[in-house]
């Protein structure tokens, strides 16, 4: 049986009378890539900062490599590695210096692992460079390296390709699966609907709940109560109000030049084409559309 490196059970923080998180629930076992999927401030940092031992939770408990994520917090940290969402970088210090100096803190001293965990996340060459200097790719990349540098069983990574390029995060990812692909576990938190696609299972937060959990694909077919359409109808504004009145259509919104469907299973596509002509719009080109994780999103969220 693989090995449980996580265990939420009823994981809840208040701050006064505002509840962060809710009553969380949930488990990651060893060698996974789990993402937690949400907007800015339904509680996944709240949530990473409990099973790290930051945070002191006001009910429910966590275990995280076998530790109590509270009262053994320093067991954690010492084989966990945590990237966080602000990058904690000492700008006036070179590559190698901040290393160096995270390093220091978990008692390295051998130049070989300094130098390996640069080669591991692409920084091999750049040793001298101030980190002040490095494009935001590069300052990632930084940042992973500091929370790699101890060699961890488990990996936190707070939002981390937030406000960096398209090539940037992709390249990030690769190096991801190369950690988890070493037997390393990640828990990877995004807003980024497209990004969670790349997990091996997604939980999604809300308001502080954990409102489902599950692989992509299996959120997809249970989550989503229809079937997708793609219908391209001129104007969007009107075809959007009149396919949202349409008998059947369950979510209609705008996606870039046309407009994305949700509709009850069976309805069919003259369904969709009847219900723009009723009112004066010329029949929309249809086209079955896949569903998404923002499409699970939405659902859950209603």
């Amino acid at each position: 049986m693989t090995e449980t490196v996580i265990a939420a059970e009823n994981l809840t923080r208040r701050f006064g009378d505002f509840t962060a998180v809710d009553h969380v629930t949930f488990s990651v076992r060893a060698g996974e890539i789990v993402g937690y999927l949400g907007p800015n401030g339904c509680g996944k940092t709240t949530t990473i900062r409990m099973l790290l031992g930051l945070l002191e939770p006001s009910e429910g408990r966590a275990t995280v490599l076998g530790f109590d994520a509270f009262r053994q917090s320093e067991d954690v940290r010492a084989r966990a590695g945590y990237m966080s969402q602000k990058f904690a970088l000492y700008d006036d210090l070179t590559v190698l210096e901040n290393l160096t100096f995270y390093g220091g803190v978990y008692g390295l001293r051998e130049r070989r692992r300094l130098d390996e965990t640069l080669d591991l996340v692409g920084l091999r060459g750049r040793e001298r460079d101030l980190t002040r200097d490095l494009a935001a790719g590069f300052r990632q990349r930084l940042a992973l390296a500091i929370a790699l540098v101890h060699r961890p069983k488990l990996l936190f990574l707070d939002e981390p390709t937030s406000g960096v390029d398209p090539t940037a995060r992709r390249a990030f990812w690769d190096l991801i699966y190369g950690l988890a692909g070493e037997g390393v576990t990640v828990l990877v938190t995004t807003h980024y609907m497209d990004e969670a696609e790349y997990c091996g299972r997604v939980g999604v937060m809300r308001d502080g709940q954990l409102l489902a959990m599950d692989t992509p694909a299996a959120l997809k077919a249970s989550v989503i109560p229809g079937e997708v359409w793609e219908a391209h109808i001129q104007p969007l504004e009107a075809g959007l109000e009149a396919l949202r009145e349409a008998d059947g259509v369950l979510r209609v919104g705008l996606s870039g030049d046309h407009l994305r469907v949700i509709a009850r299973r069976g309805l069919g596509a003259e369904s969709l084409r009847r219900a723009a002509q009723a009112r004066g719009l010329t029949a929309p080109r249809l086209e079955r559309g896949e569903p998404t994780l923002e499409d699970v999103f939405l659902a859950l969220a209603r």
